[in-house]
């Protein structure tokens, strides 16, 4: 019985990743032909709205079937609470029955279900309409509440919403084709001045001669060339990921024999190795994703300084930085960088109590409710401590010379590369035993390292750092005040 139930198991993961696949592949013919004949100037925002939402719901409903239903409810249930709730509490009030929805239906799935199943399943699309959700509550009450705009940052200024969407407009901007099955998350303004076709409108001032960086501005910019490079990187990733993914699995490092028979050292090298094998999966995913949503003509961020068009506005990953990063941040800042955009906004820049360790809670709350998540991020916390401590003490002595700041950068780069390894191996492994056998198996030395890092080098927190600078920038001001009062006084004296 237990070979014909993993049987049926490997069979129906197998339907998922290929249904999945295959939605995807229609949702980038169809953004093609959404972009040539249901253009702006050839069709209004509305029908736009119509095709896109009702293409997106095809799509749910061929890959998860009745499951779909849930984005439904998901959406209907959040927008009742925008529309009926008050403005002031409104956005609190959304973002928990949102995310409390995802969570119910992520505890359904897992241990009704199919618990340890890793495959597309109906939740994934559900993280991402809760992203949305909660971003755009957000967005509502700066926009519509009598808070003063001192108290708005820059990004939420621009993102600021002055008018409550309609329900096509708020299904369309949750539900679309595009973005249905694997994101990734933008923002409402952006999504909307796509539809409305003003997205091409340049970000910059031009210069007298009516050109931007040196070349002439182009009214509506070609992206054939990035969703060709983007589809190119797609088969490469899933080429890498399906020729490793069988021969270097994360499971193998907490094979009792593997752990008795093999040295310390080739164990930390395994598992580097088997995570840079699982990252493709991740690669080919995010990278589709954003070349369905370039083939469509959304995603245009402006010209580079040769004049050449950047498609990356909601992209999610940067490969070349993640494969190098030389520290905890640069990784984290270059992989699921919309998550990690939407985990700002809502969290960490308005959390008045550690918003740090908030930001990584909710961040393992909205990935699901298997024990190796929560490992993962707490975990990520005192990786995160940890790397500020080193690079706010240590890195200072290695900026003396070029070769001082390359062995630096070598270190760093293998210090990373290791760590993230360790703190998400409980992520793959996902159940508590598997977890923490895999972090026994380590003597749970990354935590006690981090530990006595952050005793021995404490670091003072961002938010005082920045109240700091902005204190020192003011007494700069107020000394540079007074020099000019005293040198007035002089002139005016003489």
């Amino acid at each position: 019985y237990a070979d014909i139930f993993t049987n049926t198991t490997l069979c129906v993961t197998y339907s998922n990743d290929v249904n999945f696949v295959a939605c995807q592949l229609f949702a980038l013919l169809m953004a093609v032909w959404f972009r040539i004949y249901l253009h702006p100037s050839k069709t209004s925002p509305f029908i736009r709205h119509v095709v896109a939402t009702l293409l997106g719901f095809y799509l749910a409903l061929f890959c998860f079937g009745w499951y779909s239903l849930h984005f439904l409810v998901q959406s209907g249930l959040s927008y009742s609470v925008m529309v009926f709730a008050g403005l002031e509490h409104m956005h609190k009030y959304c973002f928990i029955v949102t995310l409390g929805y995802l969570i119910s239906c992520q505890i359904t799935r897992v241990y009704v279900f199919d618990y340890g199943m890793y495959s597309a399943d109906f939740t994934g699309p559900m993280m991402v309409i809760t992203q949305k959700i909660t971003s755009l509550a957000f967005e509502i009450h700066d926009g519509k509440t009598s808070l003063k705009e001192g108290q708005l940052t820059p990004s939420q200024k621009y993102l600021a919403i002055r008018r409550m969407p309609t329900l096509l407009e708020y299904l369309s901007y949750n539900c679309n084709f595009m973005g249905i099955l694997a994101g990734p998350t933008c923002s409402y303004n952006d999504y909307m001045a796509f539809i409305e076709g003003t997205c091409y409108q340049p970000h910059h001032q031009e210069n007298a001669n009516g050109k931007e960086n040196g070349k002439y501005k182009q009214s509506e910019p070609s992206s054939k060339n990035d969703v060709i490079s983007k589809l190119c990187t797609c088969a490469i990733s899933l080429g890498i990921y399906l020729s490793l993914c069988t021969l270097l699995p994360v499971e193998h490092s907490i094979n009792d024999g593997f752990v008795s028979s093999t040295p310390f050292h080739l164990q930390v090298i395994y598992l580097y190795l088997a995570m840079l094998a699982l990252r493709p999966k991740y690669y080919f995913v995010w990278t589709l994703a954003d070349a369905i949503n370039n083939a469509a003509g959304f995603g245009f961020n402006g010209y580079n300084k040769d004049g050449s068009p950047r498609w990356d506005l909601i992209s999610n990953l940067r490969i070349l930085d993640i494969e190098f990063a030389t520290s905890f941040k640069m990784f984290l800042d270059n992989w699921n960088i919309q998550t990690a955009l939407w985990l700002k906004r809502v969290c960490y820049e308005r959390c008045r109590i550690n918003p740090m360790a908030a930001t990584f809670l909710l961040s393992a709350m909205w990935h699901g409710v298997y024990p190796g998540y929560y490992l993962t991020f707490l975990t990520g916390i005192a990786m995160t401590m940890a790397a500020r401590a080193v690079r706010h003490n240590i890195r200072p002595y290695f900026q003396g010379s070029d070769s001082h700041k390359r062995i630096y950068d070598v270190m760093t780069w293998a210090g990373t590369q290791v760590a993230i390894s360790y703190t998400v191996a409980p992520f793959v492994l996902l159940a508590v035993g598997p977890s923490l056998k895999f972090y026994r198996s380590w003597y749970y030395c990354l935590h006690l390292l981090c530990l006595l890092v952050v005793l021995a080098l404490p670091v003072k927190s961002r938010r005082l750092q920045a109240k700091e600078q902005q204190d020192g920038l003011k007494d700069n001001q107020a000394d540079h005040n007074s020099t000019d009062n005293n040198c007035n006084q002089k002139e005016k004296a003489t």
